[in-house]
């Protein structure tokens, strides 16, 4: 018998879909729209029993400002904001989310004119298709990346843009468990948010015990004879690969519990996704699962009576967009007990009061900020929760850099504590000295604030402890962990080539035999140093874009001293850039010779892709302050391919690009 992906992953997973509540629909003697493959059956009857007293025209009417919505070239947000509006007429019912209907399907075709895709699996929600699944069989590398890829074109298509739109989640799985050694994930099942380029796909390891007795209903053998029917495949029924891979138990099928039961799925659709501006335009970004379990963590902490504690996420793992994400929930968890909550999020330099500004605005947040005593102690006696009169969410960004060392604090007495204050103390290892003012201000101006912590790095000396300031721990997420999940860069020493490293020893000694006994820093500027160096660098760096297929990767050449920094950026333009780096080709003979007789061919454009082509000098004393800004913020967009750097951004620069790998 020969099993396929259907078979082994896609049949199974449907069945275990059905276990967790979704009703199989076949496609055969179904009816959808086209355009949009909305089931407006399902969309009428969902929407009728979760709005009582709408009638049918309303209903009519609604489905077309849907379907209008999808046409826009805003990867959905207009439509995500219809689906999760929780006024008005709801196209979801979160207050009840059981209220709401729930369908697996399968084969079910995207199409526009001859353009055309297939989802393994869609999952509808209220008639809407919402998530899409696809699956490959095990062992299958060049499948998968073939289908990865199939994933990204269709992306790119703008065809395809209302289902593009309209999808809120998706995964991908090959049905087997995580290969962490590999620098490409692969292996396991994934999961993403839509994109109109190159979808993002995350891990997800559970972190919680799920109860499957409750979660998953019994197997129903007339079910499964149906879909099996249905799908033409009767004849697996008893076989033994088919029946173990039924298991809740394998990778597919437990992401989608993790995912898509009842309290996840509507977690998600609720809290989970953010539009965010970025330099290239709008992207939609969703949350990495130690991020979801640290917000569940804060929800537990705070059912239980906690007022501290401290959230131990490695540094690149997102923890200002974890502050962002429990603006969002922490506001329906007041909310609901009928507390209007107010977010400040705490810094202790400027320029991270400025990257906080800008990732909290770009997320759609209005933020206010605070860099003195004075203006923070008017903040918090003012009675309203928001500084601005259209209800949109806000967050003050407070800089306690200049704050004075004042005795003086606000006295509960002073104001009104009604309010529900959360301050996200930012980089809780260092700065907040216990017997300085500003925690003694923090802590006696609102008795009830809720304090919570956010290091990579915590304090665990005796003089000042993370935990004795902040509290206990309410969530840990570690380098290892981010590290095998891709969001942080591993630390790899190589060698330097052999030829090349013979190459500076002789360059090294000319040098101070020409120049005697002088500072070791001018040697290392000097260009008969120099340039074999950034020689190396240059060659090793366009290795490593073809090797990874990667033209966006940029690099930073951190400098010995700003006089070899400055040299190597004189020998970069005057050698790569304006003499166009002749010489250099002429040494990769055989991707030359392909070069110049084949101009078209993919080894030359490949090597002429990956050529490094600029670079910018980020030192103090050159360029203005918004100059070196506007350098950093090109670099890390992608348009600025080296850095030479000496002193200055190591660690700023380390954090945003960890930051903005997934």
């Amino acid at each position: 018998m020969v099993f396929s992906e259907d078979s082994r992953v896609k049949i199974p997973c449907i069945l275990h879909l059905v276990r967790l509540g979704y009703r199989y629909l076949s496609v055969k003697n179904a009816s959808w729209d086209d355009e949009t493959n909305i089931f407006p059956d399902l969309f009428r009857t969902a929407i009728a029993r979760i709005n009582p007293g709408i009638d049918g025209a309303n209903i009519d009417r609604l489905l077309v400002d849907v379907k209008l919505s999808l046409d826009n070239e805003d990867l959905g947000k207009a439509f995500y904001e219809k689906l999760t509006e929780r006024s008005g007429i709801r196209l979801i019912d979160f207050a009840d989310f059981s209220n709401n209907s729930f369908h697996v399907v399968t084969e079910l075709t995207c199409k526009n004119g001859d353009d055309e895709f297939r989802p393994d699996i869609t999952l509808l929600i209220n008639g809407m298709p919402l998530v899409f699944i696809e699956v490959k069989k095990p062992n299958n590398r060049e499948g998968v990346l073939a289908e990865r890829n199939r994933i990204i074109t269709r992306s790119r298509n703008p065809r395809f843009r209302r289902f593009i739109n309209i999808t809120q989640l998706m995964v991908f799985s090959n049905n087997m468990e995580y290969d962490d050694g590999t620098p490409q994930p692969i292996e396991g099942a994934f999961y993403a948010s839509p994109s109109y380029d190159a979808p993002s796909f995350n891990y997800f390891r559970e972190e919680e015990t799920l109860n499957l007795a409750d979660l998953l209903a019994d197997e129903d053998d007339a079910i499964e004879n149906e879909v099996l029917r249905d799908n033409n495949l009767n004849v697996i029924k008893h076989s033994p690969e088919f029946i173990s891979n039924k298991s809740p138990d394998t990778p597919t099928n437990r992401i989608c519990t993790s995912l898509f039961s009842r309290d996840r799925l509507s977690f998600l659709l609720q809290y989970a996704l953010v539009y965010v501006s970025e330099a290239d335009g709008l992207h939609k970004h969703v949350m990495r699962y130690p991020q979801l379990f640290a917000t569940k963590a804060i929800e537990r902490k705070l059912d239980a009576g906690m007022r501290k504690g401290i959230i131990w996420h490695t540094q690149g793992s997102g923890k200002t967009a974890l502050a962002y994400y429990n603006t969002r929930f922490l506001t329906d968890y007041f909310q609901r007990r009928g507390i209007i909550p107010k977010f400040y999020f705490i810094v202790d330099r400027i320029d991270l009061l400025i990257q906080a500004q800008r990732e909290f605005a770009s997320r759609g947040l209005t933020v206010h900020t605070i860099d003195s005593r004075d203006a923070f102690a008017r903040d918090i006696k003012a009675t309203q929760a928001l500084h601005n009169h259209s209800g949109k969410p806000e967050i003050t960004v407070v800089n306690i850099q200049k704050f004075e060392d004042d005795p003086d604090v606000v006295r509960t007495e002073d104001y009104d504590v009604s309010i529900q204050r959360v301050y996200f103390l930012d980089e809780v290892h260092r700065s907040y000295n216990p017997k300085g003012s500003f925690l003694a201000n923090l802590s006696q101006s609102d008795q009830n604030a809720i304090k919570i912590g956010l290091t990579g790095t915590p304090l665990l000396g005796d003089d000042f402890n993370s935990r004795a300031l902040f509290g206990d721990y309410i969530h840990k997420y570690y380098y290892n962990a981010s590290i095998a999940d891709g969001y942080t860069l591993r630390l790899i020493r190589e060698e330097i080539a052999t030829n090349y490293k013979l190459s500076l020893q002789e360059a090294l000694a000319e040098v101070e035999l020409q120049q005697g006994d002088i500072d070791r820093k001018l040697i290392y500027a000097h260009p008969r140093f120099v340039e074999p160096m950034l020689d190396y660098i240059v060659r090793d760096f366009e290795k490593s874009r073809s090797a990874l297929n990667d033209a966006t990767i940029g690099g930073m050449v951190i400098c010995d001293s700003a006089e070899q920094a400055k040299r190597m950026f004189e020998i970069f333009n005057t050698v790569y850039v304006a003499q166009a780096q002749p010489a250099y080709a002429a040494q990769d003979s055989a991707q030359a010779l392909i070069a110049a007789r084949q101009p078209d061919s993919y080894a030359a454009k490949t090597m002429l892709e990956n050529r490094v082509k600029n670079s910018a000098l980020i030192l103090h004393d050159v360029g203005g302050k918004q100059e070196r800004k506007d350098w950093v913020e090109d670099f890390k967009a992608g348009k600025i391919d080296l850095l030479f750097v000496y002193n200055m951004l190591l660690v700023e620069l380390r954090l945003n690009l960890t930051q903005q790998l997934h």
